[in-house]
C-alpha cells in the first residue's frame, strides 16, 4: 500500500513538472510572440533590396580609330581622367582647313571695310560738290532775277524815251522847238533802245546758264544718288561679309569640338566596366566602348509590400546589411518613395481588365541613402543583395 502511494507521488510530481514545463513553454512562446509583434510593427525589413548606382555609358562621339586605350577593366579612375583616343588627324586637318577659311573671310571683310571708307570719302566729297552746285545755281538765280529787274527798268526807259521822241518831234513839225533838241530826243530813245535789247539778250543768256547749270545740279544729284547706293552696297556686302565670319566661326567651333571628342574623358569618379574596345578598332559616333560605374552617389533600393510603406515617411532611419559582409550593420536614412509600382513600369505591364484577375500584393521601390557613405563605398558593388530594416517609431 505505501508503495502504491509513493508511486502515485511520484506520477503526480512527474504530471506537475510536466504542466509547469509546458506553463512555462507556453509563457515564453507567448512572450517571443509579443515581443515579435511588437518588434514587427517598429521594424519593417525586406531582402528583395540590391544596391544602386550611376552608370556612365561610355561611349565615342566621333567615327574614327582607336589609337590608345589607358584603362583597364574594374580600374579605379576619377573625372577628368583620359580613357580612350581616337586618331585624331582628319579632325586635326578639318580644324585647320575651318582655321585657314576664316582667316580668308576675314580677309575679305577687311577689303570690304577698306571699300566702305573709301565709298564714304566719295559720298562725301560728291555731297561737297553738290552743295557748291546748288549754290551756284542760288547765285545764277540771283543773276536772273537782277536782269530780269534791269529789263523791267529798261523797259520803262524806253518807253518814257519814246514819249520824249514822239512828243519832239510833233513840237518840231510845227517848229515849236529846235531841230537839235528833236535830235537829242531821237539819240536818247535809240540809246534806250539798244540798252534795253543788250539788257534783254544778258537776261536771256542768264536764264540759258540757268537752264544749262539745273542739268549740272541733275547731273550732281544723280552722281550723288549712285555714290550713295555704291555706299549701301558696300554695307551690305560687310553685312554679309560677317555672316559668313560667323559660319566659319561655328565650323572652326565645330570642328575643334569633334577633335576634343577624339579623347574620351571619365566624367566622374568610378570604376571602369565592360570594356569593349581594342587599338585599331574603327568605331562609329555613338558606339559604346565600356561603362564607368560611378559609387560616389550609391544607394539602396527597396523593394517593400505596399501594405507596409503606409507607415513610411522620408527621413526615417534604416539599418542596412550587406550579405556580402555579414555581421556588420551600416546606418542609412529613408530617402524617397517611388511614385509607383515595380509592376507598372515594367515592359509589359499587367492588363488586369481582360482574363480572370488574381490579386497580388505589389511592391513599391524605396530608395534608401547611406548616412556614412565614404565608410562603406569601398565595399559596395551594383547589384548586392541588401537587408534594409526601416525603423518605424
Amino acid at each position: 500500500m505505501n508503495g502504491e502511494n509513493e508511486h502515485q507521488v511520484v506520477r503526480n510530481n512527474k504530471k506537475r513538472k510536466a504542466f509547469i514545463v509546458l506553463g512555462t513553454v507556453v509563457v515564453i512562446g507567448l512572450s517571443a510572440l509579443f515581443i515579435y509583434r511588437a518588434y514587427a510593427r517598429t521594424h519593417v525589413t525586406t531582402d528583395d533590396a540590391f544596391v544602386e548606382a550611376s552608370i556612365h555609358m561610355i561611349a565615342a562621339r566621333v567615327s574614327g580609330t582607336i589609337n590608345q586605350i589607358a584603362v583597364n577593366d574594374n580600374q579605379p579612375v576619377k573625372a577628368g581622367d583620359t580613357l580612350a583616343s581616337l586618331d585624331p588627324e582628319p579632325y586635326q586637318r578639318a580644324v585647320e582647313e575651318a582655321a585657314a577659311s576664316l582667316r580668308s573671310e576675314e580677309g575679305r571683310l577687311t577689303e570690304t571695310l577698306a571699300r566702305v571708307t573709301s565709298q564714304e570719302r566719295r559720298v562725301a566729297a560728291t555731297k561737297a560738290s553738290v552743295q557748291r552746285t546748288l549754290a551756284a545755281e542760288e547765285e545764277l538765280l540771283a543773276a536772273v532775277s537782277a536782269r530780269i529787274a534791269e529789263v523791267q527798268a529798261k523797259s520803262a526807259a524806253l518807253d518814257q524815251s519814246r514819249l520824249d521822241l514822239a512828243r519832239a518831234e510833233k513840237l518840231s513839225q510845227q517848229e515849236v522847238i529846235p531841230k537839235s533838241r528833236y535830235d537829242r530826243a531821237r539819240t536818247a530813245f535809240e540809246m534806250a533802245s539798244a540798252s534795253f535789247t543788250a539788257t534783254q539778250e544778258l537776261k536771256n543768256q542768264a536764264q540759258v546758264a540757268l537752264k544749262a547749270h539745273k542739268s549740272t545740279v541733275n547731273q550732281a544729284l544723280a552722281q550723288l544718288k549712285a555714290e550713295e547706293a555704291a555706299l549701301e552696297s558696300a554695307r551690305a556686302s560687310v553685312m554679309t561679309q560677317e555672316g559668313q565670319i560667323a559660319r566659319r566661326k561655328a565650323q572652326l567651333d565645330s570642328a575643334r569640338l569633334h577633335l576634343s571628342y577624339t579623347t574620351l574623358v571619365a566624367p566622374a569618379d568610378g570604376f571602369v566596366t565592360r570594356l569593349a574596345a581594342e587599338v585599331g578598332n574603327t568605331v562609329q559616333a555613338g558606339q559604346p566602348l565600356m561603362s564607368l560605374v560611378n559609387l560616389g552617389e550609391a544607394y539602396v533600393v527597396a523593394n517593400y509590400k505596399e501594405t507596409k510603406i503606409g507607415r513610411f515617411q522620408e527621413g526615417q532611419r534604416v539599418v542596412i546589411r550587406l550579405d556580402s559582409y555579414p555581421g556588420q550593420k551600416f546606418q542609412g536614412t529613408l530617402d524617397s518613395i517611388m511614385a509607383g509600382t515595380g509592376a507598372a513600369f515594367t515592359l509589359f505591364p499587367p492588363e488586369n481588365a481582360s482574363g480572370n484577375y488574381v490579386k497580388v500584393v505589389q511592391r513599391v521601390p524605396v530608395k534608401i541613402t547611406f548616412d556614412d557613405l565614404e565608410e562603406v563605398r569601398p565595399l559596395l558593388r551594383i547589384g548586392m543583395s541588401v537587408v534594409p530594416t526601416i525603423l518605424i517609431e
